[in-house]
């Protein structure tokens, strides 16, 4: 008899992961249907318990990434104007056009180095059609 398991997943937030958890669990013995959602961020999987398990599965989720929550700064409410402290560092834009009544830009020139910007769970490096 088969059985469906749901796990929550915090960082599934776009279709490339979608199709790469897809990937990831129907690639296992024993998994009969997966549905991966990035709107609900969740994952359920029909698998038959005498083949593979829900530990299983979980841990193929956590070790590619889609399990843990996602880390990154957290705004203080504050606009950095205030108290001069060198370590508030990130604040929303309106409160810095509250502030200043300035707009603040960023720009950045990234060179390209064969390999993603940032950590994305499901992507190795990049590579170029002409190394193939």
């Amino acid at each position: 008899m088969l059985k469906t398991v749901t796990f929550n997943t915090p960082i599934l937030f776009g279709d490339h992961h979608v199709l790469e958890v897809r990937r990831l669990i129907s690639n296992v013995s024993g998994v009969d249907q997966v549905y991966a959602s990035s709107a609900f961020r969740v994952v359920d999987v029909t698998y038959d318990p005498e083949v593979t398990s829900e530990e299983q599965l979980s841990k193929i989720l956590d070790e590619a990434g889609y399990l843990s929550d996602w880390s990154g700064p957290v705004e203080t409410g504050k606009p950095a104007t205030e108290d001069g402290d060198r370590a508030l560092k990130y604040f929303r834009h309106t409160e810095v056009y509250e502030t200043s009544r300035q707009v603040v830009s960023f720009a950045q020139r990234v060179n390209y180095s064969g390999k993603p910007l940032w950590n994305c769970p499901g992507f190795g490096v990049i590579k170029n059609k002409m190394e193939d």
